[in-house]
C-alpha cells in the first residue's frame, strides 16, 4: 500500500498538554500527518471524563482533541518517569505544554533542560498569560479570558448584560496560534538549524483574535459598545425578522444599499438622506429595520434568501450547528469524519479545514486508549520487556487510572 503523503509527514511531536488549547494544537498537526505522541498523567488527561459521551463511553471532546494521537502513561513526578520523557524528546521536533508557568521547569522538561539536550527542537508552551507579566501566575479558563480581553462587554444586546461568546474562543485561537507559531519556527529552523520557545498566551491571543475590536480602539480611544445582531459601522448589516425565523444581510456600499431597496420594493429609500450613506444608514439603522421588517414579517426566511439572493445582496438563513454540519457544503468540504477502532461503532471526528493541492486529504485516525501505545513506543527507544517491567517497578507509569476514569465517567455531569 503506497504512503500517505501529507504537509507533516516524518515531524514528531510530543504533546505533554491537556484539556484544550494545548491538545488542540498538536491536533491541528497531526491532522497534517505529524506523528503526535501524547503524554498522560496516570489519571490520563481531564477531559476524558468530561461529557458528553459517545455510544463508546469515551468524551466526545476528548476524542475531538487527541484525534491522530499515541498515548503513554508516564508519572512526571517519579525520576523514572521523567527520564522517559527526556527520552522521548531527545529526537523529538515539537514539544507542546500547558502547565502553569515554572512546572515544567521544576519537572525537568522545560526548555532550557530540553534544548540543552535537543538544541534544534521547537517548544510550544501555552498558559493563560505567558511565560512573564504580572499576571503570568494566573490560572486561566475559557470564559476568564473572554472576560479580561473585553470579548464579552463587546458581546450582547446594548441594553442586556456582557455575554459569552457560544464556543471556547479564548482555548481554541490559542492552540491555533500555537500550531501557527509552531510552524514558523520550524520555517526558521530550516535556515538557522537552531529551536525556540515558542511562548503563546491565551490572554494575547484572545486580543489577536479581536482584530476589528482592537483596530477600532487604536484608531478611536474608545472601547467598542455592545450593537446586539449587527454591525457597528454598517446598515443593514445584521440579523432581521421574517415569518418563521430570522436571517443576516449584509449591505456595506451604497450600490448593494440600492440592489436591496430594489429587491424589498422600496426603491425609494436611496432618496432619504437619512439613508444616504453607509453612516447615516447606520445612525437611522432602527428607522431602517422598521421598513425592512415590514417587509419580510410577512415572508418565509426562505422567500426572503431567494429574493435578496437573485438582487446580488449577501443574505443567509440563521442555521444551528446541526444545520450546518449536515448541510451538502459541509459533506462535499469533508469537515466530519466517521471512523472506527477495532470495528467498534463509528465516531465522527473534525479535522482541520485547510486543503492542499499537492498533498493527500487530511488523516483523521481515533484518539487513543490512555497508555496505549507505552510498549511500541518504549521499544522504539530500545527498551525491551525486562527494561518496561523494571520501569513499571519504579513507578515510571504510575498506578494504573483505567478504573479511575470510568469512574468519574459515571460521576460527571453530562456538559454540553
Amino acid at each position: 500500500m503506497q504512503r500517505s503523503t501529507l504537509p507533516l509527514d516524518g515531524l514528531r511531536v510530543i504533546d505533554f498538554s491537556r484539556v484544550l488549547a494545548g491538545p488542540y494544537c498538536a491536533a491541528l498537526l497531526g491532522d497534517l500527518g505529524a506523528d503526535v505522541i501524547k503524554i498522560e498523567p496516570p489519571a490520563g488527561d481531564d477531559y476524558r471524563a468530561v461529557g458528553p459521551f459517545g455510544a463508546d463511553g469515551e468524551s466526545g471532546l476528548f476524542v475531538a482533541m487527541n484525534r491522530n494521537k499515541r498515548s503513554i502513561v508516564l508519572d512526571l513526578k517519579t525520576e523514572a518517569g521523567r527520564e522517559l520523557a527526556r527520552g522521548l524528546c531527545a529526537d523529538a521536533d515539537v514539544v507542546v505544554e500547558n502547565f502553569r508557568p515554572g512546572v515544567a521547569d521544576k519537572l525537568g522538561i522545560g526548555y532550557a533542560d530540553l534544548s540543552a539536550l535537543n538544541p534544534s527542537l521547537v517548544y510550544a508552551s501555552v498558559s493563560g498569560f505567558g511565560q512573564t507579566g504580572p499576571e503570568s501566575h494566573r490560572p486561566a479558563y475559557d470564559i476568564i479570558l473572554q472576560a479580561m480581553c473585553g470579548l464579552m462587554d463587546a458581546t450582547g444586546s446594548p441594553d442586556g448584560p456582557p455575554t459569552m461568546i457560544g464556543e471556547s474562543v479564548s482555548d481554541v485561537v490559542s492552540g491555533l496560534f500555537a500550531s501557527w507559531g509552531v510552524l514558523a519556527a520550524l520555517l526558521a529552523r530550516e535556515k538557522s538549524g537552531k529551536g525556540t520557545h515558542v511562548d503563546v498566551s491565551m490572554f494575547d491571543a484572545t486580543l489577536g483574535l479581536s482584530a476589528t475590536l482592537v483596530a477600532r480602539y487604536a484608531a478611536t480611544g474608545l472601547a467598542p459598545r455592545r450593537v446586539g445582531n449587527r454591525h457597528p459601522s454598517s446598515a443593514p448589516f445584521g440579523a432581521y425578522r421574517a415569518a418563521d425565523g430570522f436571517y443576516v444581510v449584509a449591505v456595506l456600499n451604497n450600490k448593494l444599499f440600492a440592489a436591496f431597496a430594489q429587491a424589498i420594493g422600496a426603491p425609494h429609500l436611496t432618496e432619504d438622506p437619512r439613508f444616504a450613506s453607509d453612516a447615516s444608514r447606520c445612525f437611522h439603522e432602527a428607522d431602517l429595520r422598521l421598513v425592512i421588517e415590514a417587509w419580510s414579517s410577512a415572508r418565509t426566511v426562505d422567500d426572503v434568501n431567494a429574493t435578496l439572493g437573485a438582487a446580488g445582496v449577501p443574505v443567509a438563513p440563521i442555521r444551528n450547528l446541526s444545520e450546518a454540519l449536515e448541510s451538502e457544503h459541509a459533506a462535499h468540504r469533508a469537515l466530519l469524519a466517521d471512523v472506527q477502532r477495532d470495528g467498534r461503532c463509528a465516531t465522527r471526528l473534525p479535522s482541520q479545514p485547510v486543503k492542499f493541492s499537492a498533498y493527500d486529504a487530511n488523516r483523521v485516525t481515533p484518539a487513543p486508549a490512555l497508555g496505549e501505545h507505552a510498549d511500541e513506543l518504549l521499544q522504539a527507544l530500545g527498551y525491551d520487556a525486562e527494561d518496561i517491567a523494571s520501569l513499571r517497578e519504579r513507578g515510571a507509569f504510575g498506578a494504573s487510572a483505567a478504573t479511575t476514569v470510568n469512574a468519574d465517567r459515571k460521576k460527571e455531569p453530562n456538559h454540553a
